[in-house]
């Protein structure tokens, strides 16, 4: 015997096919909102957690800037220090040029030679000055010459001035004033032998 089916079989499937159609598209919105999801929490995490890193590096960054600043202002202030002991050093090392200076001129100004100024510049020696004759201005820079702390004499002009009613010759000279080292150590030992 034949049998015929007259229910509505393919209205059936077709529903079947869309319920299942459905219910796929339902759970696949949702994996996809899940899935979504947690990359959305991944990733605020990641970026949470680098914002984290940054600020540190940002406050270790003044932190460093900090020190940094601290060791320019202590580099400055060796600078500044070792300037000061390096003018006080030159100060002592050069003390006593003045005296040798004063001393050398008392011993080799000849008679009838005055001075007028005397200027110092480092080592350069700059001497204004009244002469009675030509010669006597000669016999100065001789002498300077011969002198032990005093060298290279250059006459820069000579010329005749009346000073006080008397008819003298006004001269200027430049020479150099020179380190002894024997001098200095002859002294220093002279001085260790009285103690």
């Amino acid at each position: 015997m034949i049998r015929i089916n007259l229910l509505p079989h393919r209205a059936e499937k077709r529903r079947a096919k869309q319920l299942q159609f459905i219910v796929l598209s339902v759970l696949s919105v949702l994996l996809g909102g899940v899935l979504v999801g947690l990359v959305h929490v991944a990733i605020g995490t990641q970026i949470s957690y680098q914002e984290r890193r940054n600020e540190y590096l940002k406050q270790e960054t003044m932190v460093l800037d900090r020190q940094i600043a601290e060791i320019k202002k202590l580099r400055q202030q060796t600078q500044s220090l070792l300037a000061r002991k390096n003018v006080v050093e030159n100060l002592q090392s050069t003390r006593s040029d003045v005296v040798h200076l004063l001393d050398q001129m008392l011993r080799i100004l000849p008679e009838g030679v005055y001075l007028k100024s005397l200027q110092q510049s480092g080592q350069r020696i700059s001497l204004v000055g009244y002469a009675q004759s030509n010669a006597r201005v000669s016999t100065l820079m001789r002498a300077i010459d011969d002198s032990p702390w005093l060298n290279s004499p250059a006459l820069v002009e000579i010329h005749a001035a009346n000073v006080s009613g008397s008819r003298l010759n006004e001269f200027s000279l430049n020479f150099n004033l020179t380190k002894q080292a024997d001098s200095t150590s002859a002294v220093a030992s002279g001085a260790s032998k009285r103690k």
